[in-house]
């Protein structure tokens, strides 16, 4: 098992320029610098933006739907550096409603998890494929306000990884911590990003 190092890269003009603020997070197998390759199809010039490498390229060993405890230490750590990440980009002055976070697949599900974990005010979620970590959802692990945050989730039907039921119990418990959520299943699409998707994600992008 393994945890991770502290390992972001960045692109754009620097947050005191900006003052938005993309955190994207990769998927399984993937890198920092290619999920950074999406801001060409994003609405993200005036954003400063922030991807986190996984340690060994996964965010934690084994299926998002696994038991929670099989993830671990890795899970605990991917969850404490987005944490981290998310407090240095407050500490420059940002606040919650202009940070935007987004993740495909492992990182989407990470994502969720993190943000719900403790639900704050976000300029938007960004959920292509991905949902709530564990075998068996727990609603007490989740507390907050996401105050009308706008939230992004997807998956296809079928899923390879993440199941129509588990986006319709994600969507459930986020709504019920006050997301707005626009939940988008696409029937026989591959485990990938549609321009749909992109779209409805440049749409948030530029709310603020």
């Amino acid at each position: 098992m393994y945890t991770h190092e502290k390992n972001i890269r960045t692109f754009g003009r620097p947050l005191e320029e900006t003052g938005k603020a993309l955190v994207m997070v990769h998927g399984r197998g993937a890198t920092a610098d290619s999920i950074l390759t999406l801001r060409q199809n994003l609405s993200v010039s005036d954003f400063t933006l922030f991807a986190p490498q996984a340690t060994n390229h996964s965010w934690y060993p084994y299926s998002f739907m696994a038991p929670a405890s099989q993830n671990q230490p890795a899970l605990d750590s991917a969850l404490a550096l987005l944490q981290e990440t998310v407090e240095d980009i407050k500490a420059a002055g940002i606040k919650g409603q202009n940070i935007y976070l987004l993740g495909f697949s492992q990182g989407a599900c990470l994502t969720a998890e993190f943000a719900t974990r403790n639900a704050q005010q976000y300029g938007g979620l960004l959920l292509f494929t991905g949902g709530l970590v564990g075998a068996d959802l727990k609603t007490e692990n989740y507390s907050g306000n996401f105050a009308n945050t706008p939230v992004l989730i997807t998956t296809g039907d079928p899923d390879p990884h993440v199941p129509v039921s588990r986006v319709e119990e994600t969507v459930r418990i986020m709504e019920d911590l006050g997301a707005v959520v626009t939940k988008k299943i696409y029937k026989g699409r591959p485990h990938t990003i549609l321009q749909e998707e992109l779209d409805i994600a440049n749409n948030m992008l530029s709310k603020n």
